[in-house]
């Protein structure tokens, strides 16, 4: 499992990878809410608005949401997205979406690159 990290500090270390269309789908609806050190990473197949779009459809509890470009730079940040919130667009292009705990993300600006090791998964 990979963790993921800014500068040095780890903001998760306990990921779930969503690299299908069926994982990536169903993220995080109908789960528990997530822990400290719990994320999800979904990964579009290509860097772009549309394949990163979220939804909070049958997710019960508040998050925090980072878009990542291909290079693992933050393109955009949403804080305490509430449960059930309609279409959730970047407004950049991303080729990762990062899905954390309410307030994890307080530690994280726009440019700022995230590091994670994908090899381990």
């Amino acid at each position: 499992m990979p963790e993921i990290l800014i500068d040095n500090i780890i903001l998760a270390d306990n990921v779930k990878v969503c690299k299908d269309i069926f994982s990536r789908s169903k993220g995080l609806r109908f789960s528990k809410r997530l822990k400290k050190g719990q994320a999800i990473l979904l990964i579009a197949t290509e860097e772009s608005i549309f394949e990163t779009i979220i939804d909070m459809f049958f997710v019960f509890f508040s998050i925090d949401i980072i878009w990542l470009d291909k290079n693992k730079r933050v393109v955009d940040i949403r804080r305490n997205v509430k449960p059930f919130s309609p279409l959730i667009m970047p407004l950049k292009p991303a080729k990762y979406v990062i899905e954390l705990p309410k307030n994890a993300s307080k530690h994280v600006k726009i440019n700022d690159v995230i590091e994670f090791n994908l090899e381990q998964v």
